[in-house]
């Protein structure tokens, strides 16, 4: 069987200058909640590949990707250049780890991602397999400007439609209201996201997911291994962060 299939683009969502969404129709195999593919296109008789999280639940008919426009992009703006019609590779099998079947049972559950990261909770929480697992699921979505919080309507939905999910959006450039300001890192530190969502992070009853900018990973894991005493959770050895790895 082929590895790559032919994709159709369906829609496209532009936001605003840098972030869009594609909405493509491809016949690839099942996929789990919260895994990514990857997107190629030949150029120059070179087949360029990046991967990227599903925004779509695997019960929707078409898949969705939240994407940003990177200046001087090899990629990305050769993605962002394409209009509906247009036609991209999409790999048939799915791939990753960052699913909840790979997160222990917990009381409180951090889904903490910044800006096109959102992509995979949306995902999981659309798909709805296994929130129950859960007594309180915290999405937190941190972005540089009010105007990146393209799925913030999305985000809204799933609270109002999930007793047990609770929403929190992060803005670091501007003041907004019912934002918080600042760094994710930060707001840990300091513990303004701990007394939003009043819930104290520690390891007898969260576990933290973290998806997106790489130093906000870091950043974040270094800090909930120091200062709360949790650990990675990696397969056959639990733990208490779950980190997203496009391999």
């Amino acid at each position: 069987m082929d590895e790559w299939v032919i994709g159709k683009i369906v829609n496209i969502k532009r936001w605003n200058s840098y972030l869009f969404s594609l909405v493509i129709s491809a016949a690839i195999d099942s996929f789990i909640a919260g895994q990514f593919t990857k997107l190629g296109m030949v150029v120059d008789g070179k087949k360029i590949v990046r991967s990227y999280s599903y925004v779509n639940s695997p019960y929707e008919k078409y898949l969705e990707f939240y994407l940003v426009n990177v200046k001087n992009g090899k990629f990305s703006s050769r993605l962002h250049d394409l209009n509906i019609g247009s036609k991209l590779l999409v790999r048939r099998k799915s791939s990753g780890f960052f699913v909840l079947d790979s997160v222990p049972s917990c009381k409180y559950l951090w889904m903490i991602a910044t800006g096109t990261a959102i992509g995979p909770y949306l995902s999981i929480l659309k798909c709805g397999i296994g929130l129950s697992r859960f007594r309180r699921i915290f999405l937190i979505h941190a972005v540089r400007y009010v105007s990146d919080l393209s799925y913030l309507p999305d985000m809204l939905f799933l609270q109002e439609n999930n007793k047990n999910v609770r929403i929190q959006t992060i803005v670091s450039r501007e003041n907004v209201s019912d934002s918080l300001f600042g760094r994710i890192p930060d707001l840990l530190c300091n513990g303004s996201l701990e007394d939003k969502m009043s819930v104290f992070l520690k390891p007898e009853t969260c576990h933290v997911m973290l998806c997106g900018n790489p130093n906000m990973v870091r950043d974040m894991t270094v800090l909930l291994e120091n200062t709360r005493g949790m650990k990675k959770n990696i397969r056959n050895n639990p733990g208490n962060i779950t980190i997203e790895r496009y391999w």
